[in-house]
């Protein structure tokens, strides 16, 4: 499985960005996709999470109501759409597929396969 994550770019606080991430190669029954982010000098952290089958989320609570996580079936592409842009949102942002993540989908230890990244600068 092979994750590409893109999107990213340099944005003013208040904006708006599309994050994707499309996937290729084998496929699963179930499983959920998750994003992350990692900002510098930080540990990487969760942001959101959409099961893929049921199209089921989770947010962070600093993202919720700002971001919203959704897929494309036919694409194999997920997506993640951050408004209300901060500059603390910036950061290297991922994402991942877990096969066994749904009873902890903040957990990055159950995801299985990770994209290479998008990194989102955000200006004050």
């Amino acid at each position: 499985v092979q994750l590409q994550a893109s999107g990213g770019g340099l944005v003013q606080a208040g904006g708006s960005l599309r994050l994707s991430c499309a996937m290729s190669g084998r496929t699963f029954d179930s499983y959920e996709m998750g994003w992350f982010r990692q900002a510098p000098g930080k540990e990487r952290e969760f942001v959101a999470a959409i099961t893929w089958s049921t199209g089921s989320t989770v947010f962070a609570d600093f993202v919720r109501g700002r971001f919203t996580i959704s897929r494309d079936n036919a694409k194999k592409t997920g997506f993640l759409l951050m408004n209300s842009l901060r500059s603390e949102d910036t950061a290297v942002y991922y994402c991942a597929i877990g096969l066994r993540s749904y009873n902890d989908v903040a957990n990055q230890q159950l995801y299985n396969y990770w994209g290479q990244g998008t990194l989102v600068t955000v200006s004050s």
